[in-house]
């Protein structure tokens, strides 16, 4: 949530920022918070003006009384003043309302850092490895998977529907070894502390992370608890911390965690829809850090390399692209994607997105932390990223490291967690 103070104070520059985003609906979403706000502000202060003038009249009355003289009229008086504060009381509660409902639809402020433009124009920051030109003989995983054994895509489509694919045998093995072998990696090189959250979470946790209340029909829903079905592990590690007041002397804290995902608006466009490039559930390690905001640009930078160690240790070719301001996440104020080769498909895959978010989602959840100089609460930095998913770069292994003999290579760091060193038709 962004601090209507800055609205208040500056409307026009911050409505540039927001701007840069290219959303339709910035524009009146900006004007109504204002008019919330202005309307909220005047409430209050014609309620502190009756509020005094009851007192003062309370304390009139019983002057008179103790003096013997008569205060019917200005108890009538103070009747009336009482009904007139119950008046705007109910009033001002709606005004807030109102505000809370429209500050929790505008999204974040784009960092300065960020680009203009929107889907596509991004810009390349970094590239790491060499990617396998296309040839006329690679296939596409999908193919790849159903050959070795490792996919089985009907079958899955049979059980829930299309998008919920079904791993098989050494495919189901190998999936498992990227999850040991990233939470290994994370915990033991990198300090994360490893959490096994619940794979369902309240309407206060999409709150909080910022996918409630815009993004309510892209999640899965249970009824009639009223739970959602994690789209990402972000949302139940940033909840660890809602409503509480941190010791700055631990930041920055670092969790990394497991589980699947699920999204119901994979595939929705109509692109991707084969194989494992957009589905509705897949398995992801995800990275959360809570930090002090001057720590926070240095910090997404190391988040980010942490990412980017996964996929050199997997052996896989990518690049560091800076998302442009049309493009970010609604609660993104900067995001870095980490994008592999796939020459089965020809494209560049994202696997990883490595983002700050500022204060957003902390002032949405009510994460702060305890400044040692101050002794003022403020409000922590948050930041995640992919460690990574797993679908797309499931994808990339078995195209790029695809052979003559159409066995697939398994990457050095993954072969003790594997258990097997090729993927080969039996």
């Amino acid at each position: 949530m962004i601090d209507i103070r800055y609205l208040r104070t500056d409307p026009d520059a911050a409505l540039a920022a927001l701007e840069r985003r290219a959303d339709a609906e910035i524009e009146s979403l900006v004007d109504r918070a204002i008019e919330a706000d202005r309307r909220r502000r005047e409430l209050l202060g014609e309620v502190e003006a009756l509020k005094q003038r009851r007192n003062e009249t309370s304390r009139e009355i019983g002057e008179r009384k103790q003096r013997g003289e008569p205060a019917d009229e200005l108890m009538t008086a103070m009747k009336s003043v009482a009904e007139r504060i119950r008046g705007f009381d109910g009033e001002l509660s709606l005004v807030e309302e109102e505000l809370q409902a429209t500050l929790l639809q505008i999204p974040n402020f784009p960092d300065p850092r960020v680009p203009a433009g929107g889907e596509g124009e991004f810009e390349i920051v970094a590239e790491w490895g060499t990617p396998r030109p296309a040839v006329e003989s690679d296939e596409p995983h999908w193919e790849i998977g159903s050959s070795l054994g490792l996919l089985d895509l009907e079958r899955g489509a049979k059980i829930a529907g299309s998008g919920f694919p079904v791993l098989t045998g050494a495919g189901a093995r190998l999936n498992r070894a990227l999850i040991q072998f990233m939470l290994d990696l994370h915990t033991t090189e990198f300090g994360y502390l490893e959490v096994a959250p619940p794979f369902v979470v309240n309407r206060e946790s999409l709150q909080g992370t910022g996918q409630l209340p815009k993004f309510e029909d892209d999640q899965y829903r249970t009824v009639p608890d009223d739970l959602f079905l994690v789209p990402t592990a972000e949302v139940p590690l940033t909840n660890l911390h809602r409503d509480e007041i941190l010791d700055g002397l631990d930041l920055p804290l670092a969790y990394v965690a497991y589980t699947p995902c699920f999204r119901r608006e994979a595939g929705a466009a109509g692109r991707d829809t084969r194989g494992l490039l957009r589905v509705h559930q897949f398995d992801k390690v995800e990275l959360v850090r809570f930090t002090h905001p001057d720590d926070s640009s240095d910090q997404l930078e190391l988040l980010t390399r942490h990412a980017e160690t996964v996929l050199e240790r997997l052996e896989l070719p990518y690049r560091r692209i800076l998302l442009p301001a049309g493009d970010l996440g609604f609660a993104n104020a900067i995001t870095y994607d980490l994008e592999v080769w796939s020459p089965g498909v020809e494209r560049w895959l994202e696997v990883s997105s490595c983002s700050s978010y500022t204060d957003f989602q902390a002032r949405r959840a009510g994460i702060r932390f305890r400044d040692q100089d101050s002794g003022k609460p403020q409000f922590v930095h948050t930041l995640n990223g992919s460690g990574v998913a797993l679908a797309r770069t499931l994808v990339a292994l078995l195209e790029s490291r695809r052979e003559a003999d159409g066995s697939v290579s398994i990457p050095d760091a993954l072969r003790p967690y594997a258990g097997f060193d090729r993927l080969s038709v039996s």
